[in-house]
Parts: structure tokens; C-alpha cells; sequence
């Protein structure tokens, strides 16, 4: 039987051990913190729950309005954006 092996377990379970009650500790520190400070962050753990449980948020509608305002500023920056090409292109060629 080889010497060593189930002591370096046992140490390893040990220590797994340990480091889950520092853990629990430190958890319960954060929540004290956390009640302390009136609540707030309180969002910033229930959006980590949501996305872990896997529940999707819905999609956000924009108003047509929204649409056109978003799609008229694309435009105005890839008309910007050819204009500078083209200057590009006419100083190196």
C-alpha cells in the first residue's frame, strides 16, 4: 500500500473543509454589510440569480419613432465615414 497517498487525501479534505467554513464566514459577513448598508447592491445579486437559474429577460420594443432616430444617425455615420474613403482614396491614388 502506498505510503502517503490517504494522508495527502485526508489533508485535502481537511482543508476543503476549512476553506468552506472561511467561505460560509465571509458570506455571512457580506450579508451583514449588505443588510447594514440599507439594501443596496441587492439588484446586482438577483440579476446574477436570474442569469445563473437561466431566466432570459424579454427584449425591449422600440417605438418606431426610436427606429427611425437610431437608423437616420447609422446612416449620417456611414455617409461620414465613405466621405473620409473617398478623401482616402483621392490623396493616395
Amino acid at each position: 500500500m502506498p505510503r502517503g497517498r490517504s494522508s495527502d487525501l485526508t489533508t485535502l479534505a481537511m482543508a476543503l473543509v476549512g476553506y468552506e467554513l472561511e467561505k460560509q464566514k465571509i458570506e455571512d459577513k457580506i450579508r451583514e454589510i449588505r443588510s447594514q448598508l440599507g439594501g443596496r447592491n441587492s439588484g446586482t445579486r438577483a440579476g446574477a440569480a436570474a442569469k445563473a437559474s437561466g431566466e432570459a429577460r424579454g427584449r425591449r420594443t422600440l417605438s418606431a419613432s426610436a427606429r427611425r432616430r437610431i437608423a437616420a444617425a447609422q446612416r449620417k455615420r456611414w455617409a461620414e465615414h465613405r466621405k473620409k474613403q473617398a478623401q482616402a482614396a483621392r490623396a493616395a491614388g
